[in-house]
Order: C-alpha cells, then structure tokens, then sequence
C-alpha cells in the first residue's frame, strides 16, 4: 500500500500551510482518529461550510448524500473508509450539501500519512469539484501538487532517456535547475561505472514493468556523488502506450553515514569489550591473592567492576572517540569526595579509549587507597592532580601526570600492597607504553605516569 510519510499530528508547517491554502482544490487533514486538523479555503468554498478544528470528523460537509441521493452518514465517506481500512482510496465519490441547499458532486482521494516509525498518525484528502474538472484534470492538478511538494527528487523522461520533467528536489539534490536539465539524457546524472543501471531499466520499463526501490549512487553536476534510493515506474499516454518513466530518487546520505558509524562502533565496542575481560580476569587473579574473606574478595572486585563501567559510560557517552582527563578524574573520584578537595588541571586532552580505561582503574585505586588510609579518609585534605605535554629529547611528546595528597595522615605499609600497587606500579603504565611511581609520605601518597602522548592522546584520524 502506497502511503505518504508524515512526521507527526497536527497542522502542517507554515510552508505547507501556504502551499495548501494555494491549492485551487479542497485539501484537508485529520488525525488518526479522524479529528479535522486543517482544511484550506477551497475546502471551505466547496463545502459551504467551516467545520470546527479538532472536533468535527471525517469530512467538513454539513451533510453528505450518495451519488444516489440517499444521505451518508459521515463515518461512512471515503476520509472514514481509508482510516478504518488503513488504505488509501481512490477517487471515492459523495456529494456534497451545503446549509443553502445546494448540491456539489465531488470526488475524494484520502492518503493515509505515517511516521517515519511506519505508525498510522492520520490521513491527507483531496477533494474535487465533479461540476467544474473533468477527472483527468483532477489527476493532473492532485499530482502536480504531489510533485512539487515532494522532499524527494521527482524526474520523468521520455522512453529514449531524454529528461521531460524536473521538480523542485531534484534541482536541490543535483544542481541542475530545471532549465538545465529538461531535455538532456538522464545519463548526466548517472556515474560512468554505473550506466549498465540506465541500460537494464529502459529494458524494464519497455516491458511495463515497474522498478522498486533499490540503492544506487547518482552524480551532482558539481562532479560529486550522492547515495539515492531509486524507483522508477513507467508512464503510460491516454489510450495506454508506454511512453516514458518516472523516477523517484531520494537522499540516503544520512542513513549511509549512520551505517558507517554503527559498523564503526560495534567493531570498537567489541574490541573494547574483549579488552576488559582481559582487564576483569586479571583483577579477579590479583584481587585474589589479597583478599582475606570471601565476602572481602566480592567487595573489591565489585568496586572495580563499577570503576571500568564509569569509565565504560564515558566512552559509550562520547560514541568511543574517548574522554578527557578532567571528566575521567570527576568519574572515578565521585563516589569518594565532594569536589572541592580534588583539584584537577591541565590542558585538554582527549584520552584514547584504551588510556580511558586503564587510567580510570588507576584513579579508582588511588581514590579508594586515599578514602581508606589517606587524604580522603579525614576532613581537611587535598587531592592535587596535574597533567602537561613536554618534549623528551629526542623530540617525542611525553603526557605526564601527577596525583599528589596533602594534608592527610601518616600512612602505614596496609597502603603498599595489594592489587591497587600493581595497577600503579605495573599494569597501567605498561599499557600505555610508560612508566609509574608511587610514593609514600607523611602527609600522603603521590603517583606518578609518564607515557608518550601518541599511546595517550586520540588523534583526529581515531576519532573519525
């Protein structure tokens, strides 16, 4: 079934609105339920009547009668069919009443609109006066309007190829206006290694049949190309030759990048998914080996677990191009302090995805150390963390970051073993091609990374 998509209920645009109240013929929405949501003048005109918005239902008629003379009811009218039936009809024909008396045989043509969900939101009618318009007329004006209004590029040729109509869409999709284009092959606009399509179309179209939708990739006149989704439906004369095509193009861009994108992040998703298990597995090993209960070794681990899903949201937040240094020390020391007794600068770096996740398990050791023995577990301390680029002498970039406490207590040996000392020492800094120190004070413990920036940073190129 052939239907329009719509993207919601109501009154069309402002645009539309103009276009519609322009229209020499009745046209008229309604809602799913079949609620009157707009009718133009012409509307009006014909019915000789001004239904009330939202209200009145399935057509604005004062009465409808049969073309018989026998009164319809108005759930009874084509407008009521199609949304009942949930199709479109065609040309469906009434009469209609007006309060002075007078009788005005129309047809109806109700097309029913959808979301781009494919839901049922309501419906279009097209309402011709029989008295004035033979139907031919009436095909004529109704698919002219379809044309003209349509966000899709709407071309005919002639059974040669030679392009014969060109509406508005076209010209924004292509670039041709239509003085460039009426009269030319259809060619132009089909890439060399693509003309084989043109050659089995015609094919096609000589034999009536219709060509559904399939995607191709078409040529502007700038040179550049355009991914379309292209029917072509044959044209035929009054007595039912076939003598041309119509073709309906229509801009697939948006959905082939959001294809690209998708592919791209499941691909990154999975690799980074089979990267924390590695991470996980390794935790449950070390975390094993230093816990004294079972019930000990199921807290830690589950703390863990919660620090790589925080830096997990980060990266799914930002679709995996990354995070930056500040928000990845805001998400893992959250849970521990008020912001004020952590301070956090230096310059904005975007970290690579694989840097988000194994500084994100080092802040969490250095928070939960510090909630435990250290600065956090007392009023009055201070986390300081600081981070700069410099250059190593042989030119390369080096990203170097320090945590540092102050004003906290004494710490004890509890603070240098554990799984915690492995991540800091170990386990972070070699996944980032660098070196880590940890150090212990009287008044805290301090943490420091070096690494070359490119095992750090994410590049443009990593975030396309």
């Amino acid at each position: 079934m052939d239907t329009i998509q719509h993207e919601g209920i109501g009154l069309p645009g402002a645009q539309t609105v103009d276009m519609m109240q322009a229209l020499p013929v009745a046209v008229y929405t309604t809602d799913r339920e079949g609620r009157i949501s707009f009718f133009n003048e012409a509307a009006a005109d014909l019915w000789g009547h001004r239904p009330v918005i939202n209200e009145d239902r399935w057509c604005g008629s004062w009465k409808l009668r049969h073309l018989d003379g026998r009164l319809m009811a108005h759930d009874e009218c084509p407008m009521a069919i199609a949304l009942r039936e949930e199709k479109d009809v065609c040309w469906g024909r009434a009469i209609a009443e007006r309060p002075n008396g007078e009788f005005i045989p129309f047809s109806a043509h109700p097309v029913l609109l959808r979301n781009a969900a494919g839901d049922l939101v309501g419906a279009i009618n097209t309402l011709l006066d029989l008295r004035t318009q033979t139907m031919a007329d009436e095909a004529r004006t109704r698919l002219a309007a379809i044309v003209e209004s349509s966000m899709d590029a709407i071309v005919s040729k002639d059974i040669n190829g030679i392009i014969t109509s060109w509406n508005d869409a076209a010209e924004r999709m292509f670039g041709y206006t239509p003085a460039e284009a009426i009269g030319r092959p259809v060619t132009m606009l089909i890439p060399t290694d693509h003309l084989d399509e043109e050659t089995s179309i015609i094919s096609r179209i000589r034999a009536g049949e219709r060509v559904p939708s399939y995607e191709t990739v078409r040529q502007r006149k700038d040179g550049s190309r355009i991914p379309v989704s292209l029917t072509v439906s044959p044209i035929r004369d009054g007595i039912g030759r076939i003598v041309g095509a119509s073709k309906i193009a229509r801009d697939i861009s948006s959905h082939k990048e959001s294809e690209r994108r998708i592919r791209l992040l499941m691909r990154e998703v999975n690799h980074r998914v089979k990267n924390q298990y590695s991470v996980i597995i390794s935790m449950i090993r070390e975390t094993s080996k230093q816990a004294s209960t079972p019930a000990a070794f199921l807290e830690r681990v589950r703390e863990r677990i919660l620090a790589l899903s925080e830096s997990h949201d980060l990266l799914v937040n930002a679709e995996w191009r990354g995070a930056t240094v500040a928000e990845l020390v805001e998400a893992q020391v959250r849970a521990f302090a008020v912001q004020s007794r952590v301070s956090a600068k230096g310059p904005v770096i975007m970290l690579k995805p694989n840097a988000v996740q194994y500084l994100g398990i080092a802040f969490h050791e250095l928070a939960t150390n510090s909630a435990k023995y250290g600065v956090l577990s007392h009023p009055g301390g201070q986390v300081d963390v600081e981070w700069a680029v410099t250059a190593a002498a042989n030119g390369e970039e080096i990203f170097g970051l320090v945590w540092r406490e102050r004003d906290g207590p004494p710490l004890d040996g509890e603070t240098r073993r554990g799984f915690g000392s492995i991540v800091l020492k170990r386990i972070a800094p070699q996944a980032l091609g660098g070196t880590g120190l940890l150090e212990f004070g009287e008044r805290g413990a301090s943490w420091t990374l070096e690494a070359p920036l490119r095992y750090v940073k994410n590049s443009p190129d990593d975030m396309d």
